[in-house]
């Protein structure tokens, strides 16, 4: 029987992510659905990968997510001639009395930014695999435990392709999310210029700790999901894999179903409930797949994206009637 969150631990719980929510907003203008995303992501002990054109507050959402919640961020610039040792550390001879002395690298931060990833050779793009999946990293012989909690947003300049490496699939499926961030409205772009030349970024104020940031990603698995919306993600999946050979190479794997769950409990702790909803698991199943499909050449060829084909995959699974 699966262990339910009290109305108390749900009502807390919403209260601290709207109230974050609202102090990233003081700073980042027209990009909720990132900041939300973002906060889902680091309650479900997810990693988030964003896709934009640079100069829309990507940087900025994540560093002001760090503020809010008190705990380190870094910033690292990919780049072809990027070594592994340059993410995760290194060891280091001491002279003075033969021995190695480990050097952490950037990677034990909590919040971490991977800028333009696509960048980075292979190399890199695998020992940044092990730290996201297993939130750990081996330097040598020695094995550390990343900081909790621990969150990678990777980015991705979809216009430049030149000296770029494209993630393979396996390292994609590790990604709870992949959010596409466009370019603000005409009002949003004159808040962000009056903001930012007249009155200059405003001091956040700390909303959470790491330490009930923890308390929260606990939260998570005890938000109630019906045996029939578990049947209904299950037939989103499944039919998503029906779609290989006509405009689909690969479809969602299993890791794709347990990433609509998760992420589907995550958002509906955020809206202050403790159970899901159909509307949950239809708010997050974009984000959740769109990196998981793998589009043939034919569907290429006629300009759909993977949004298309989710479009015409939710419309072809029934929606089940679930009483809230």
């Amino acid at each position: 029987m699966q262990q339910t969150l009290s109305d108390k631990a749900v009502k807390e719980a919403h209260q601290l992510l709207e109230q974050a929510l609202y102090e990233l907003k003081r700073v980042v203008v027209g990009q909720e659905h990132l900041l939300e995303r973002l906060l889902v992501a680091v309650i479900c002990k997810g990693h988030v990968l964003v896709e934009g054109a640079p100069g829309l507050a990507k940087t900025l959402a994540l560093k002001s997510m760090a503020q809010v919640m008190e705990v380190d961020f870094k910033r690292i610039q990919f780049t072809p001639d990027l070594l592994p040792a340059d993410l995760i550390g290194t060891r280091i001879y001491n002279p003075a009395n033969g021995s190695f002395n480990t050097e952490q690298g950037p990677i034990f931060a909590n919040f971490i930014l991977a800028d333009e990833i696509n960048r980075a050779p292979a190399k890199v793009q695998s020992a940044l695999l092990e730290a996201m999946q297993e939130r750990q990293v081996t330097i040598g012989r020695e094995t550390f435990a990343l900081h909790q909690p621990f969150l990678v947003m990777a980015t991705q300049n979809p216009i430049e392709s030149e000296g770029t490496y494209s993630l393979p699939e396996a390292q994609l499926d590790r990604f709870l999310f992949k959010i596409l961030v466009d370019y603000p409205s005409q009002d949003e772009e004159f808040i962000i210029l009056e903001r930012v030349a007249e009155l200059g970024l405003p001091e956040l104020n700390p909303i959470l700790s790491a330490e009930k940031v923890v308390e929260l990603m606990a939260c998570v698995p005890q938000v109630f999901l019906d045996a029939k919306l578990m049947s209904y993600i299950v037939k989103l999946v499944q039919a998503s894999r029906a779609l290989q050979g006509s405009t689909l190479l690969y479809g969602a794997s299993p890791r794709g179903t347990l990433s609509i769950a998760l992420a589907a409990k995550g958002l509906a702790l955020f809206r202050g409930r403790g159970y899901v909803t159909p509307q949950d698991i239809l708010a997050v199943l974009k984000d959740c797949l769109r990196h998981r499909l793998i589009l043939s050449y034919e569907a290429l060829s006629r300009q759909k994206t993977a949004d298309d084909l989710l479009d015409e995959l939710i419309d072809s699974v029934e929606k089940p009637a679930v009483e809230v």
